[in-house]
């Protein structure tokens, strides 16, 4: 299938169609709206340590907790047992997530063997916060414990394509973050940015504030496979 934006090509205005076999979703930030509970955490976190808030939530956003943790924790810390008690405080708060809007009717739109999840949360809290939103869990997820590389490596997004079956070229991700972003355009996977935390994006990915104006309709091709046509 030839792809109507390849990735790192300049978009001409006023073209906002695209078409693909398989369409894999960032959660955070582009799913879900869990930013209530994350800056709760990543406050406690900051907190206790003395550390700016601000910037941890600055660097943080679309990577694995870990990278985070890693990264801002004094020297001599123990990074995997903080890392699982901010996983442990995030698990049991859900209160303000919600969808993002028209994300539900989107889901519900697409063909249940053309979606994937790729989060850099674990499989657990992501099915909490899908949960929590009110959208049903994609049958392919590939969480934070399924890659060895978190966002921005594009492995996770590479690994989605391969367990749906398609060609990384035949494939549209929807992220929210830089680091998601730069993930999907390493993967060669023409990526769309959704809402207001994007930062500058590549050339070649387009930009939704949310899901309430895009369209999406279903067809099979003349060998019967599915292709998925987005209006944004």
């Amino acid at each position: 299938m030839a792809a109507s934006t390849p990735a790192g090509t300049s978009t001409p205005a006023g073209i906002r169609n695209l078409t693909c076999r398989a369409v894999l979703f960032d959660m955070d930030g582009t799913l879900v709206d869990s930013t209530a509970v994350v800056e709760q955490v990543w406050g406690e976190f900051a907190a206790r340590y003395g550390l700016d808030l601000e910037e941890i939530l600055r660097t943080s956003h679309g990577v694995q907790a870990r990278d985070t943790v890693t990264r801002f924790a004094p020297e001599g810390a123990d990074v995997p047992a903080l890392t699982a008690e901010l996983g442990a405080m995030e698990r049991v708060r859900t209160e303000g997530i919600v969808a993002l809007p028209g994300a539900a009717r989107l889901l519900a739109a697409l063909p249940a063997d053309a979606v994937a999840l790729v989060t850099s949360a674990d499989l657990v809290l992501a099915g909490i916060r899908m949960e929590a939103a009110g959208l049903p869990m994609p049958a392919v997820a590939v969480t934070a414990e399924r890659v060895t590389r978190g966002k921005p490596d594009p492995e996770g997004y590479l690994k989605a394509a391969a367990n749906l079956g398609v060609d990384p070229a035949d494939a549209v991700v929807f992220e929210d973050a830089p680091a998601g972003i730069a993930a999907g355009v390493a993967a060669g996977i023409r990526t769309v940015a959704v809402g207001p935390n994007t930062g500058p994006l590549p050339a070649g990915v387009l930009h939704v504030a949310d899901y309430s104006a895009v369209t999406v309709r279903t067809s099979q091709d003349e060998a019967g496979r599915t292709v998925i046509s987005f209006r944004l």
